[in-house]
């Protein structure tokens, strides 16, 4: 295969973001932290005072380390996946040859970027009592509540659909999912960690807008993603299942919460399992505690279709035809190609699923070791045995990594605007279908 996104050279996007957004973020972390020291005074008193006062030191210290290329380190914070992320920096190390330190310039871009916001963790886990404080919530929150009419217009959508369900045809049952596919797909625009945590919402009517954004989708294999939910392996008495390893909270979390609504209402899946992080992760990731606000807030809200979207899904929840999960292997730099073996009872329940849903970017990357390959590569040959189930990146691309395009297109788009990998103006729906190939 070919190699990881290594830093250099200067100027990529992998080096801009060691050098310049990744600075940023800890900045308005530590900013966050400084903000919130009333609080924390007031809730814990003066211990609260001088955790706030040390896990800046502790933050203000990780600043100046990369931004002078200083070694990674390894991690003492004790939490359960302390030994997995060790002995990853010590092979790490193994394969320089020990000759020089693993540092934040000289290393791979996945595994720096994981590693900072692990160690923003353990700034906080290491200082109680505010080690439960979730320094990205804050913008999390605003960018549901700047959204609101996005939801709204989408829940509507969705209630009217499942109120006349009885009379949809086949074709515009395909037709429906498709455009929900596709909210979810672009939903994905609403990432804070790729603006440093600057304002990125939804305002506008998400439906309305897919005719306009659906020549910007540069694989769309949403077809084959309707014949994995239809196929008639998938209708054994057992049910469809359909896992949704998330993203980004707010906005996007709607989508895809619409998305898995819509499956269960006509009867494309039997049970949804959703996969998000389980600590704050790359700025805006779903942690479960942003997965039970933004349903709490759904069902409160002052608008009856919204409301009611919040209520069926609370009541999916306790039925046991949604769950949460998380499991430490999210929040690691491994490629999932490495799953089988780091994880393997996180594979193992992947492969009982019918279709695995992945969102997002970084889950992008890491299906495809965010190596530097050719642009036609095929999505099959990148994953490199990856394929517990059938399943489908959403992406908009926010990284230099694309495969599965035609001759000349990455090369056409490169020359027309050279930060197409990045902006995310552009987006994928690739499948991959081991079993249904059998």
């Amino acid at each position: 295969p070919k190699s990881e996104l290594v830093l250099p050279p200067s100027m990529s996007f992998a080096y801009l973001t060691v050098k310049d957004r990744m600075p940023t973020i800890l900045t308005k972390v530590i900013d966050t932290i400084h903000r919130s020291k009333n609080k924390f005074f007031e809730e814990y008193g003066e211990e609260g005072f001088e955790a706030e006062k040390k896990a800046i030191s502790f933050l203000s210290k990780l600043r100046n380390e990369v931004q002078t290329d200083k070694p990674i380190l390894e991690l003492t914070d004790g939490l359960r996946d302390v030994d997995s992320w060790n002995q990853y920096l010590q092979r790490h190390q193994t394969v320089q040859g020990g000759k020089e330190a693993v540092s934040w310039f000289k290393s791979p871009w996945l595994y720096v970027e994981c590693y900072m916001y692990r160690r923003i963790q353990e700034a906080i886990w290491l200082n109680p009592p505010i080690n439960e404080f979730d320094v990205f919530n804050e913008g999390k929150t605003q960018s549901f509540f700047e959204s609101q009419q996005a939801t709204i217009a989408l829940c509507t959508y969705l209630e009217t659909l499942k109120k006349d369900k009885d009379g949809l045809s086949k074709n515009q049952l395909f037709d429906n999912f498709i455009k929900l596919l596709q909210v979810s797909l672009w939903g994905n625009k609403c990432d804070l960690s790729i603006s440093a945590g600057q304002e990125n919402s939804q305002k506008d009517s998400p439906i309305e807008a897919l005719p306009n954004l659906k020549p910007f989708i540069l694989v769309n294999d949403s077809d084959m993603v309707w014949a994995a939910l239809t196929a008639s392996k998938c209708t054994a008495v057992s049910g469809k299942r359909v896992d949704i390893v998330l993203d980004n909270a707010g906005f996007e979390l709607v989508t895809d919460l619409v998305l898995a609504d819509f499956l269960v209402s006509f009867s494309l899946a039997s049970e949804v399992h959703f996969h998000g992080k389980s600590f704050p992760w790359f700025v805006s990731d779903v942690t479960a505690k942003d997965f039970e606000w933004i349903i709490r807030q759904t069902m409160a809200a002052n608008h009856m279709w919204m409301s009611k979207s919040g209520v069926q899904w609370k009541q999916y929840l306790k039925d046991g035809v949604w769950s949460y999960h998380d499991h430490p292997f999210w929040t690691q730099p491994h490629e999932f190609c490495d799953m089988a073996v780091d994880a393997p009872d996180l594979y193992a329940k992947l492969k009982e699923a019918n279709l695995v849903l992945f969102k997002g970017d970084l889950n992008y990357r890491k299906l495809t070791g965010d190596r530097d390959w050719d642009f036609t590569v095929d999505f099959d040959t990148v994953l490199r045995g990856f394929e517990p189930s059938p399943l489908c990146s959403l992406r908009t691309l926010k990284a230099n990594v694309q495969v599965g395009l035609q001759p000349g297109q990455g090369e056409k788009l490169s020359s027309q605007e050279p930060n197409w990998m990045t902006s995310g103006k552009y987006a994928v729906i690739q499948f991959h279908g081991p079993h249904l190939e059998e």
